[in-house]
């Protein structure tokens, strides 16, 4: 079904990187020349200097660049000490590789229900799910909206515990003023192409306080080495390139300009479903005292996947991030562990719809979005 029986419209993507290389391609090609002409390819003065820049931008005093947001995670586990056996507590609500670095380090994931307006890790929850066994909490800033920072880092001070945060999808957002990826011992930062600050391929980062820390990482990114061919543990091969940091380094000069189009775009959604009086679709929140960078604008309806048909009819793409909670994956089936009922995560799951959402979305396309979401709630 077409709304009034017309025709669908052009495309609107979920995200358009195309649009976003045209308004940066000189700068772009640029970087990308400069490494080429100087022959050095791996960890160079590109890697170093975004390090640095990276660290200023999240308030840190240390940046180490790896292959990987899930890169980043485990190695800040393995470098945090986290051990075999041990229990870390992260949210039941998020992207596989958030449990999947905890495995990697022989950890057990022990999974808790997220709060309803912010889509986050409950602190209460947190709290309660402490056992002697527990040794790090994983945070995971959601659909770029920061976590309780205050609150978790009480329960840690109080109990011992690491702090890694999961800010793969929320650099620049902000708790109290202060960037996420500031509060806790390391923070993992995901570069994946589609990320508020993304490359042209894989690459991730740990941001940090301490120095310590931050040299362990470096040993670990590169096989346990600190001098060619002697190795001095078990590392991995987790190295960020020369073009990837070029690329970064140019987009991050832009990132602050693009996270605050992403709020005014958030601000024209919420106009456009109050004016097309969608008073049944449930709008993501910015909870006071927090800054949220939007990675991705999240609705919750009802009927998403009647809505969500129709809107693919209408050329219109949509993502639902996430269809499931990480205590139901099928690889988690076996992993023994202390499963609490998750019912806020799993209505979630249900219900949640992301939209498009990119800095050079304009208000006609996202009114166009908006009335059809409208449209289709009521007459699908």
């Amino acid at each position: 079904m077409t709304r009034s029986g017309a025709p669908p419209g052009a495309p609107i993507p979920l995200v358009d990187l195309t649009a976003q290389y045209r308004r940066i391609h000189s700068e772009i090609n640029t970087a990308i020349q400069r490494v080429l002409d100087s022959g050095q390819f791996i960890l160079g003065p590109e890697v170093e200097a975004l390090e640095q820049e990276v660290a200023a931008f999240c308030g840190t005093t240390c940046a180490v660049a790896v292959a990987s947001g899930t890169d980043a995670l485990e190695l800040s586990l393995r470098a945090r000490g986290i051990k075999v056996g041990q229990e870390v507590i992260t949210t039941a609500y998020s992207f596989f590789a958030t449990a999947e670095a905890i495995l990697a380090v022989g950890a057990i994931p022990v999974f808790v229900d997220i709060d309803m307006k912010s889509y986050t890790i409950d602190p209460e929850q947190v709290a309660r799910a402490v056992s002697p066994r527990t040794a790090a909490i994983i945070p995971v800033h959601l659909y770029g909206h920061p976590c309780a920072m205050d609150r978790l880092m009480a329960i840690a001070k109080t109990h011992r515990l690491a702090v890694i945060e999961d800010c793969a999808q929320a650099i620049g957002a902000r708790f109290q003023g202060k960037p996420v990826g500031s509060f806790g011992d390391a923070a993992a930062l995901s570069f994946y192409p589609s990320k508020n600050l993304g490359g042209y391929g894989d690459g991730g980062m740990v941001v940090t306080n301490d120095a310590a820390l931050a040299k362990q990482i470096r040993l670990l990114r590169a096989h346990g080495s600190r001098a060619r061919y002697q190795h001095v543990t078990v590392g991995m091969n987790s190295r960020l390139d020369e073009l990837q940091a070029a690329i970064l380094r140019v987009k991050l000069q832009h990132l602050e300009a693009w996270n605050d189009a992403r709020r005014h775009r958030a601000r024209l959604y919420y106009e456009a479903f109050h004016h097309h009086q969608a008073n049944e679709i449930i709008l993501p929140q910015e909870l006071p005292l927090c800054s949220h960078v939007y990675h991705l604008y999240s609705i919750r309806l009802k009927e998403r996947e009647k809505v969500q048909a129709h809107l693919a009819q209408q050329g219109i793409a949509t993502q639902v991030a996430y269809p499931s909670t990480l205590p139901s994956q099928p690889a988690l089936a076996s992993i023994t562990t202390r499963i609490e009922p998750c019912p806020n995560a799993e209505q979630v799951a249900q219900e949640i719809l992301s939209l498009p959402m990119y800095p050079e979305l304009t208000p006609t396309l996202i009114d166009r979005v908006v009335s059809e979401i409208a449209h289709a709630s009521r007459h699908v």
